[in-house]
């Protein structure tokens, strides 16, 4: 475990950012954690600010760090749910995982071997004593694969599947979205296509420079590429049908045991409408100077949760 978890452990124990109008009669406070990313952060607003609305104390503690980090957090009980990508998940869990596709995708037989889907193989893969929500099958939190206009128009590729032939031809470049609840850029991973080299950026901008300036052959935005304009002008964003990039879907994890039937059902209710263009939506807002916890307010009540 992380140095860090020990003294993160107390500002969960300190935590007084409390969301709900709970008081001593409501039992006790059910703790939401969020890692450092800002996405992170917003899930934990929104998940609280669910939970309080089925009667329960709720509060948020912010900032615990990496996935290691606040893992350890549920499994010390100081906090009873944390917001999680299904992809991710799976693979901090299960590393050996062949599992790619969402929820919604039929499972097959091939070669005689069944494919589940992420979703089956992280409940699968979940430690003893935790459970997850129904992913939210309206966001997509995948990363991206890009080229230039000219070199897809030029190879006849606009997905990553007519691109797999040419991979171990190209330098590809690799760039974060801060914002988005993920692992560092080192562990993208690109399924049936083997890149001959990888450089990492610090950032969209740089990435799409270093693609139009024939750097790199390719890109792989390390997230929706709306959240961050202007950095696919003049490239072209490759599809992904066939889930080259595994399945990422916001979904909560949570303790078994210290949630009721009704707010497990609430956050099912949470993953039932929230949107790629939800979360996009309300990063910018918070960009812009926002509070997180009245963006997550502002969220539910349009949407009558």
């Amino acid at each position: 475990m992380s140095r860090r978890v020990l003294a993160r452990g107390l500002v969960v124990a300190a935590v007084t950012l409390a969301v709900s109008c709970g008081n001593d009669d409501q039992g006790p406070t059910i703790v939401v954690g969020a890692g450092d990313s800002m996405e992170s952060n917003l899930l934990a607003q929104i998940y609280s600010g669910a939970l309080s609305r089925t009667g329960v104390s709720t509060s948020v503690a912010p900032h615990l760090g990496n996935r290691v980090d606040y893992f350890a957090a549920l499994d010390a009980g100081t906090v009873t749910v944390v917001g999680e990508h299904t992809g991710e998940l799976l693979a901090f869990l299960d590393a050996n995982s062949k599992a790619r596709k969402p929820a919604d995708a039929t499972e097959v037989a091939t070669g005689g071997v069944t494919e589940p889907s992420v979703p089956k193989a992280v409940s699968g893969s979940l430690p003893e004593g935790l459970a997850v929500s129904d992913p939210a099958d309206g966001t997509d939190m995948r990363p991206r694969m890009l080229r230039t206009e000219a070199a897809a128009t030029r190879d006849r590729v606009r997905s990553i599947g007519d691109l797999a032939a040419r991979c171990g031809e190209l330098e590809v470049g690799v760039a974060p979205v801060p914002e988005v609840l993920r692992a560092s850029t080192d562990t993208l991973r690109v399924s049936g296509c083997g890149f001959a080299r990888t450089k990492l950026f610090p950032d969209a901008a740089a990435l799409r420079k270093a693609l139009l300036d024939g750097e790199v052959q390719a890109g792989i935005l390390g997230g929706p590429p709306a959240l961050v304009p202007g950095a696919t002008d003049g490239l072209a964003v490759l599809s992904d049908d066939d889930y080259a990039f595994r399945a990422e879907n916001v979904l909560a994890v949570y303790r078994k045991g210290e949630l009721g039937d009704r707010q497990i059902r609430k956050l099912n209710y949470v993953a039932g409408e929230l949107t790629t263009d939800d979360l996009v939506a309300m990063i910018g807002r918070i960009r812009g100077g926002a509070v997180p916890a009245d963006v997550a307010r502002d969220w539910l009540d349009s949407h009558a949760l």
